[in-house]
């Protein structure tokens, strides 16, 4: 018999940047991870990391909400906010997930899948390289007054991200 236990809430926000900051955009995410970081925001945690793996179900799992933070090459108009469900699967392919997957590894091993976001910003040049383009430091900006804005306003139902 195989019985889930419930992780203690550790967190009333974790967010998650995520990409490769040797690829020039793709870095976005983890710098607006270690951004928020630096705000020590009372409640808030962060993880940085290339990829989205396994072992980052056990600190969703401990958090109230999670944000996502990645570039994206497919909505270059600005920074956009993706509210999410867990999948439907846990499969994983080549040892990375998608934020959906994490979400249905959290729920499925630890019992809580959190409220989550994707938040992503847009990514023209993915060449190697550690400088951003306009609108990936643009999106970085924005991204972070963004996450201050939701923990400072508590989440309250007016403040949640407007999904796109």
């Amino acid at each position: 018999m195989n019985t889930v236990v419930q992780a203690q809430i550790e967190a009333e926000l974790l967010v998650i940047g995520y990409g490769n900051s040797l690829r020039r955009d793709d870095g976005v995410g983890p710098r607006v991870a270690e951004a928020i970081e630096e705000l020590q925001l009372s409640g808030v945690r962060t993880l940085v990391c290339q990829l989205l793996t396994p072992e980052y179900a056990d600190p969703m799992a401990r958090a109230r909400r999670v944000i996502f933070v990645d570039a994206a090459v497919d909505k270059i108009d600005g920074v956009h906010f993706r509210k999410l469900e867990p999948g439907e699967t846990t499969q994983l392919m080549a040892h990375s997930a998608d934020p959906r997957t994490m979400l249905a590894l959290s729920r499925d091993v630890f019992g809580h899948a959190p409220e989550a976001w994707w938040l992503t910003i847009p990514a023209i040049h993915l060449g190697f390289g550690t400088d951003y383009s306009p609108e990936a430091e643009a999106g970085f900006h924005a991204a972070v007054a963004e996450i201050k804005k939701l923990v400072a306003a508590n989440f309250r139902k007016d403040t949640l991200p407007v999904i796109s």
